[in-house]
């Protein structure tokens, strides 16, 4: 696992009217603080990243449909410098997974519907300098082919 890196699976209770699924506590181990939360959603097969924070840790958890999420350490001072996690989260497996600052990452839609994904970041989102950095998702020096492994 990438340094700094967490996960917490995610606990759904059913019952006749529904279900309920807690995705992040205040008093979980892995929170830190609150920025603001947000909904962001891919069509099947769609790749969204690479991006990072400077400073924002990121919660995500896939509500809907099903992503793999790749995590890439690029971080050259880091013990895990270099390293990647895949994630396959969603309805199939409600995950929580902390990304911490410095990490890259992205997600690709595998179900054949659309997927949504809820955010919990440590920081809010400043319109006029956000702490987002961006790399194309196919044209970059990551060793990582978004491409479905089939065998």
């Amino acid at each position: 696992m990438i340094d700094g890196v967490e996960t917490k699976k995610l606990r759904v209770i059913p019952d006749e009217r529904g279900r309920l699924m807690e995705m992040l506590r205040s008093d979980d181990d892995c929170f830190i603080k609150f920025g603001q939360i947000y909904i962001t959603t891919a069509y099947p097969g769609v790749v969204k990243g690479w991006h990072y924070h400077k400073n924002q840790f990121d919660n995500m958890a896939v509500i809907k449909g099903m992503m793999k999420i790749v995590l890439y350490d690029n971080r050259k001072d880091s013990k895990t410098y270099g390293e990647i996690n895949e994630f396959f989260m969603g309805e199939q497996n409600p995950l929580l997974v902390k990304i911490p600052p410095g990490v890259l990452h992205g997600f690709k839609c595998i179900s054949e519907v659309e997927a949504m994904v809820v955010n919990c970041p440590t920081e809010v989102y400043h319109y006029e300098k956000p702490d987002e950095f961006r790399i194309h998702p196919h044209d970059n020096d990551i060793p990582y082919d978004w491409n479905r492994k089939d065998g």
